[in-house]
């Protein structure tokens, strides 16, 4: 298997109210979206929007009672203030601001807001991990 993630499938409960958000985020839909799920283009991994109860079927949850789900999204930026920045984006596009940003043990900086159906995002300055130009970080060895 190759180390690479292509696509996270969040599942949502209001697929319209999901595209919103997102979109005003600055994701932009593909063409390959249906009226049922949504792909949201992304630089390298891509989002896709599909409803939870379809989600957890298909991938074989039985008991959809509140036990599924244990992920969170991570989002690097390039500077402490774009941690800020981002946050306030989400908030502003409906999303709730879980903890603003902050100082961190491991000499970084970060925040947490949940999207309208309660997925968690990190938003983070990680000074350890450089950006390229595509906002994709590496890894130190």
């Amino acid at each position: 298997m190759r180390p690479v993630i292509t696509l996270i499938t969040l599942g949502v409960t209001d697929l319209a109210r999901a595209r919103a958000f997102y979109a005003a985020l600055g994701w932009r839909e593909s063409s390959q979206s249906q009226e049922e799920v949504a792909f949201l283009q992304g630089a390298g991994t891509h989002l896709g929007l599909w409803s939870r109860t379809e989600l957890a079927a298909d991938s074989e949850v039985a008991d959809d009672t509140g036990g599924w789900g244990g992920i969170t999204l991570a989002h690097n930026v390039g500077s402490t203030a774009e941690v800020d920045e981002v946050l306030a984006e989400a908030a502003a596009a409906g999303g709730t601001v879980l903890r603003p940003g902050t100082a961190t043990f491991w000499g970084g900086y970060n925040g947490v807001f949940a999207d309208p159906d309660g997925h968690r995002w990190e938003i983070a300055h990680n000074p350890a991990w450089p950006l390229d130009d595509a906002g994709r970080s590496q890894l130190p060895d």
